[in-house]
């Protein structure tokens, strides 16, 4: 057989030591291995089903509705310019922009303190109250106690950001710009490969098509259905192919982005702002699936090969819960705070600690915020660690203990 020449190659290898180019590739691979493992097959199929139907469904409809929604918010109105009118308003709606689902209003309020436009107070305000793309999740999964912990956010953000506002000036810790700050840009398509274009375009297409037959499907799930019976499908027919199209989804996801760095691998992908709002709900809804299926798979497999109950394995934990759910909501990036969200909708972790990462996690806002203002994302990190710590616990002892 004659090797295959450097123009043939698929782009997806590298030719550096058979270096595979797009790592996330991985996470599909793995699934697929487990499918077809005899062993593994029964809680693979199980898991992957339910985490497209009960949850990947519910949060592309969600992510749908809040991206055709920031159309009609995102026009200049009498609203912002109250919110520029003075420093208390200038909290006050940073804490609201903070609580919105993902992490565009907390990015805003980051660039505009840069900028001199709002005080350091807004700053922690805005982390204090985001949730990050976590709160598609759990407003997906568990919508009464998602709206909870957001309208707790905004709270929580308010206090945190008016008490911050009478210690230190707007100013505290602003660094001075050397030439004026550029708009964020939310992606430079120019940066993009051709299969990178491709298979972004061919993920919108996938949930353009599957989003509101899926989001019926998810419903009669909800409403105890047996899908297999209403729709004449064999035994586990819809668990199956809830595995085939999750498989696919992230098929689609791997291939969008290479990962490069720590940004890269927990931050939500980068998204055109032109492009159509279903585009970027199908972007988002593949960054969450992709986290979900890593901690609803190392949930299973670990009860499944180890016998270990991890409710109850973690409830022994008790009082080191809340710091735990604290301590990743340190981290930047989403997809560590989706790990911790994921388990409390798993049972593995308690409401308090998901309260303490709520609270604590700044989500892919604090990626900009290191970059333009460092000493100033290191402080209001910490400022935002305080109530985290202060609502975690109390909720435990007041609950949990």
């Amino acid at each position: 057989m004659n090797p295959i020449s450097i123009s043939q190659r698929p782009e997806w290898l590298s030719l550096g030591q058979f270096k595979l180019a797009y790592k996330r590739l991985l996470l599909p691979v793995v699934l697929i291995a487990l499918v077809m493992t005899d062993i593994t097959r029964n809680v693979t199929v199980n898991t992957l089903s339910d985490a497209f139907w009960a949850v990947s469904s519910y949060v592309a409809f969600t992510l749908a509705i809040y991206h055709y929604a920031s159309i009609l918010m995102s026009k200049e109105n009498k609203l912002m310019a109250l919110y520029n009118r003075s420093r208390h308003h200038q909290v006050a709606f940073a804490a609201i922009l903070g609580a919105l689902p993902g992490c565009g209003g907390a990015i805003i309020v980051t660039t505009q303190y840069v900028s001199g436009r709002v005080g350091f107070g807004s700053v922690v305000a805005v982390l204090t109250a985001t949730m990050g793309d976590a709160a598609f999740l759990l407003l997906a999964s568990k919508p009464e106690i998602g709206f909870a912990v957001v309208a707790l956010g905004v709270v929580v953000g308010c206090l945190s950001g008016w008490a911050v506002n009478a210690i230190h000036r707007d100013d505290f810790l602003r660094p001075e710009l050397k030439e004026p700050l550029q708009p964020h840009r939310r992606n430079n398509e120019s940066q993009q490969t051709p299969l990178e274009s491709k298979a972004i375009n061919l993920q919108g297409t996938f949930w353009k098509g599957l989003l509101i037959p899926a989001t019926i499907i998810a419903g009669l799930g909800s409403f105890q259905v047996d899908i297999n019976a209403l729709f004449h499908l064999p035994d586990m027919g819809i668990e199956w192919i809830g595995t085939a199209l999750i498989i696919i989804s992230m098929l689609l996801w791997a291939m969008t982005k290479e990962i490069k760095d720590y940004e890269s691998t927990v931050a939500e992908d980068t998204k055109c702002i032109a492009s159509h709002p279903l585009q970027k709900a199908a972007q988002d809804t593949n960054f969450v699936t992709a986290w979900v299926i890593v901690a609803f798979m190392a949930f299973e497999l670990t009860t499944f090969f180890a016998q270990i109950d991890l409710p109850t394995f973690f409830s022994g934990w008790g009082a080191y819960m809340p710091l735990m759910g604290l301590a990743v909501g340190l981290l930047p990036g989403c997809g560590p705070q989706i790990l911790v969200t994921s388990l409390y909708i798993s049972g593995a972790a308690p409401l308090s600690a998901q309260l303490a990462n709520s609270i604590s996690n700044d989500g892919d806002a604090l990626f900009p915020a290191i970059a333009l203002a460092p000493k100033a994302a290191l402080v209001a990190t910490f400022y935002s660690a305080i109530p985290a710590l202060i609502v975690g616990y109390g909720f435990y002892f007041l609950f949990e203990r």
